[in-house]
């Protein structure tokens, strides 16, 4: 009788686990403010795995600036794509990562009718003649409520290319989970 009970009661525990899973918020956008995208940019995160908020999943964004007048111009645009794990329960979670980020930059300055361009967007790491991809790592902390609503992220995102290894870059994110 009381193995009947206590397989019950396991059986019950793990509908519910399965249950809560479901519920959670597996997708977000959000801004992110230094991070993979350099500068700042939008994302949209998703998890393959609609029902697991712990399984894998990939964030796909845009970011970058343009300033300048007539004569002088730069602009960078930068898409950050990542793949990614959140390991965690509730509403906080460890998030861990790591992809490439394209980089498009263009420094134009024209003097007496002569354009100059540079290509080569340096940011710690001189990226060379652009488009060109940094490596980006993602090691941070990701609080998702689990219906979803206001979401916060702050990480350490190392990044890195053939000039070398940048470990002191992070990000911080503000957004929403659904």
């Amino acid at each position: 009788m009381m193995g009947r009970v206590g397989l019950c009661i396991i059986v019950f525990l793990g509908f519910q686990g399965g249950v809560l899973a479901q519920n959670s918020a597996t997708k977000a956008v959000y801004a992110e403010l230094y991070g993979a995208g350099l500068a700042y940019s939008i994302n949209y995160d998703f998890r393959f795995d609609k029902n697991d908020i712990n399984s894998w999943g990939m964030r796909v964004g845009a970011g970058g600036y343009a300033t300048g007048n007539s004569n002088n111009s730069e602009r960078l645009l930068t898409v950050p794509v990542q793949f990614n794990k959140l390991f965690g329960k509730n509403r906080h979670f460890f998030e861990l990562g790591g992809g490439g980020t394209l980089i498009y930059f263009r420094d134009r300055n024209s003097s007496g009718g002569i354009d100059y361009v540079n290509k080569n967007f340096d940011f710690f790491l001189e990226s060379g003649d652009t488009p060109a991809l940094m490596g980006t790592l993602n090691f941070g902390y990701r609080r998702i409520p689990e219906d979803g609503g206001f979401l916060f992220r702050t990480n350490i995102s190392p990044f890195f290319n053939h000039n070398g290894f940048w470990l002191l870059f992070g990000g911080v994110s503000l957004g929403y989970a659904f």
